[in-house]
């Protein structure tokens, strides 16, 4: 049995997808980590996803479930973080809402920070690419490598997979990291270990399994563009 942790889902416009997410995570808390919470942060949705979430919450059991509503739309960076500042287990750990990263990869991340060998565990698709299953669009794969590569040589930061939606932190010793983070868009990811790098943190880039699921919410040109003049700032910063 795992301790507890709060698992921080950002969502927007997520309804169609965010109930299976949902039942499955809180399924899988019941049997392995039952003191656990999970942070729903509906970030401006126009669709259902406030209601849909509320509705697997009734059935959450002895999941302690939240729902946190914004508005309007603030980005994804801006969301996690929101979620992970309102966390109230030592761990946190945000996924995407699509589970690309399956949930039971979670024990992957979360005992090397229980151990006490890691402030900051976060899944990577780079070190092990046998591990995905359904695979990205190769035009949409190669920009991602050709991000992180720009990443490292920016930053440098020794990883080759900092999108990846699945990150897990010791939150007592992250959150200053979080509130001093300014990212609100796709590039957090980058912001987040770059300070943490920064405050001398311990981290470690874990092969997790992955999924490709239609449904993304980076639009190719326009958020590639805007993570590397992200990127780009926190070099000058």
């Amino acid at each position: 049995m795992l301790p507890g942790f709060s698992l921080v889902v950002p969502a927007y416009n997520e309804a169609d997808r965010i109930g299976r997410t949902l039942t499955e995570a809180i399924e899988y808390l019941t049997t392995n980590s039952i003191e656990s919470e999970v942070i729903v942060v509906d970030d401006g949705s126009t669709d259902n996803t406030a209601a849909v979430a509320r509705d697997v919450f009734t059935r959450a059991g002895k999941i302690e479930a939240r729902l946190m509503e914004r508005s309007p739309n603030g980005g994804k960076g801006a969301a996690v973080r929101a979620g992970l500042l309102a966390a109230t287990r030592p761990i946190g750990l945000f996924s995407d809402a699509d589970l690309s990263t399956p949930i039971e990869e979670a024990r992957k991340l979360l005992e090397p920070i229980v151990a006490g060998e890691l402030d900051v565990a976060f899944g990577s698709r780079a070190l092990d690419r046998k591990l995905i299953g359904n695979r990205q669009p190769w035009r949409r794969e190669q920009a991602g490598r050709l991000f992180n590569l720009l990443v490292r040589a920016s930053t440098r930061l020794p990883f080759w997979d900092t999108q990846c939606g699945f990150k897990a932190f010791r939150l007592d010793v992250f959150r200053p990291v979080l509130l001093s983070a300014e990212s609100d868009g796709f590039g957090f990811d980058v912001e987040l270990l770059y300070l943490a790098g920064k405050a001398g943190l311990r981290m470690r880039e874990i092969p997790v399994r992955w999924n490709h699921f239609d449904g993304s919410k980076v639009h190719f040109f326009r958020d590639s563009l805007r993570m590397l003049r992200e990127v780009a700032a926190l070099r000058l910063g």
